[in-house]
């Protein structure tokens, strides 16, 4: 849903019918839960309900992201090192 609010808002009707596998209300809950963590806006047109992407709370997720970027790096970079010592010993 992210990805498809990135290009441009869609209305409730588009994001329902871009995922034929959930159901209405699946969806519904989905954008719920993006609403509720403020990465989307949401406003009424007419009958249709129009959400849009909030950018600028995606900067916070990777901010937030960055200290678990950081602690996968080094792990990662230990269990590279291990198993290079694995190879020597070979």
């Amino acid at each position: 849903m992210l990805d498809m609010l990135v290009v441009r808002e869609r209305s409730a009707g588009e994001l329902v019918a871009a995922f034929p596998e959930l159901t209405q209300p699946a969806v519904s809950r989905h954008l719920r839960v993006l609403r509720e963590a403020g990465l989307v806006e949401v406003r009424t047109q007419a009958q249709r309900r129009i959400y849009t992407l909030r950018a600028d709370r995606l900067s916070e997720v990777d901010t937030w992201l960055e200290q678990y970027r950081q602690y996968w790096a080094r792990h990662l970079d230990a269990i590279e090192t291990h198993l290079r010592g694995i190879d020597d010993d070979r």
